[in-house]
């Protein structure tokens, strides 16, 4: 290994502590809801509204292509945010990622579609998506070092899940805020208008996280290394040069957990409406069932990677995401929805099992000095041969082979890839000396 991790500071107050956890997971949790919004009108609608096409797989996967789009953005994000949060601080940087993703997500609440302005339609819905994919990439690294600097490093892995909470919480909230529009209305009228509800709601859900970021100060963690004048200069091109191998760590920990989820939260949906014949709605509520178990899942899968090794438990969850998928569409295939509700809840607890530990699992990775940045790259690198693609893969796998088969295989192959970054993963820090340096140090291998 290259590096080594730093001493960390003491833990601080318990108010600023609590602070600090509420505001990282609101923070996600508005930004993922802005970003699952999305997610669930392109696996539903926007097919039709933006990209219209006699052929609706060509539909599915042009909606699919702008849910793309987001994770291609993110690195974007981690490249500007990251180093800045490594120079300017975590708090600043993280009011200018809130704000962007929710702006972009209010614009497409009022964006026209096809029908009123054409081809320009798909165009500003790219560019709002890309927009939102920059948001989130400099987020979650800034929003798990918000939660996890104020604690106690011992608790880091419960600590950071504070981060992970949001991606679930978000996606709840936005599934439920999807389902009951559709439920309440018509089908002519939620596919009309009433789907902009959801995205307009975002402006007043970031008014609120503001609100909270506002209050916060900064890290101890980084006030530490501003004082002492050691804020690097080149933070990007110093997590190249040398901490190369926790990046490529933290980059393979990433996919499998995020094809995963993919899998469970948005490609699922198209699955059960076109393959299965079920309805809208029943998909979105299996969602939201598992999601809620998520809710309380994650921060006890992180709680119980700082009692027992983070490597083991990860390695435990990978194996298990490998293999679920070849059981649940079997369930599946038998058409009952309480199968196929208990397949999901179950695949979204693996799911939580790799989320919980992983925001303490990859910072850890990084000196002090260079963790926004490198976090930030190792998270949104990911993404983009993660989740980016993953809806991508998935329709063109169920198209050209006609069976769920060639999809489980797919998930099995990340399964193998995450295996390997876990294998050249580094220790917990309280397994390694304790270094007093800030500076990074270089280890032989």
């Amino acid at each position: 290994m290259d590096t080594v991790m730093t001493a960390s500071t003491e833990p601080t107050d318990k108010r600023s502590l609590r602070r600090a956890f509420v505001a990282s997971l609101s923070g996600t949790t508005l930004e993922y809801y802005d970003f699952a919004a999305y997610s669930v009108a392109a696996a539903t609608l926007f097919g039709k509204l933006f990209f219209p096409s006699g052929d609706s797989l060509a539909g599915t996967m042009a909606a699919f292509s702008t849910y793309a789009v987001g994770y291609l953005a993110r690195p974007l994000g981690g490249f500007i945010f990251g180093r800045l949060g490594d120079k300017l601080g975590r708090k600043q940087v993280l009011v200018f990622t809130l704000l962007l993703t929710g702006i972009a997500t209010f614009l497409i609440g009022v964006l026209p579609t096809h029908a009123a302005i054409g081809g320009w339609a798909a165009v500003l819905l790219v560019a709002l998506r890309f927009a939102q994919g920059v948001g989130v990439g400099g987020e979650w690294g800034g929003a798990v070092l918000l939660s996890s600097e104020f604690g106690d490093p011992k608790k880091r892995g419960f600590w950071a899940s504070a981060a992970q909470i949001g991606p679930p919480a978000g996606n709840l909230l936005a599934n439920g805020v999807i389902a009951l529009l559709a439920a309440v209305m018509t089908t002519a009228a939620f596919e009309s208008w009433g789907w902009r509800i959801a995205f307009l709601l975002s402006g007043v859900l970031v008014l609120f996280g503001l609100w909270l970021r506002m209050k916060l100060e900064e890290t101890p963690v980084f006030k530490k290394i501003a004082e002492q004048g050691e804020k690097p200069k080149a933070p990007l091109k110093e997590v190249f040069t040398r901490e190369p191998r926790a990046l490529i760590a933290g980059i393979l920990i990433r996919i499998c957990p995020d094809v995963l989820y993919s899998l469970f939260t948005v490609f699922v949906l198209t699955y059960m409406t076109s393959e299965l014949g079920m309805s809208r709605s029943q998909g979105l509520t299996a969602v939201m069932i598992g999601s809620a178990f998520q809710l309380f899942l994650m921060p006890a899968a992180g709680a119980l990677s700082d009692r027992v090794s983070r490597r083991k438990l990860y390695a435990i969850g990978t194996i298990a995401a490998g293999i679920w998928p070849f059981l649940f569409f079997p369930l599946a295939g038998t058409k009952s929805y309480l199968a196929i509700a208990v397949g999901m809840v179950v695949a979204l607890a693996i799911h939580a099992l790799l989320y919980g530990p992983q925001a303490a699992m990859i910072t850890e990775q990084f000196s002090e000095r260079l963790r926004y940045t490198g976090s930030s790259l190792a998270y949104t690198l990911a993404g983009v041969v993660g989740g980016a693609v993953a809806p991508l893969i998935f329709t063109a796998l169920l198209d050209a082979y006609d069976s769920w088969l060639a999809v489980a295989l797919y998930v099995l192959v990340t399964a193998i890839v995450t295996g390997i970054g876990v294998a050249l993963s580094r220790r917990a820090p309280e397994d390694e000396p304790v270094v007093t340096s800030a500076e990074t140090v270089e280890v032989a291998r």
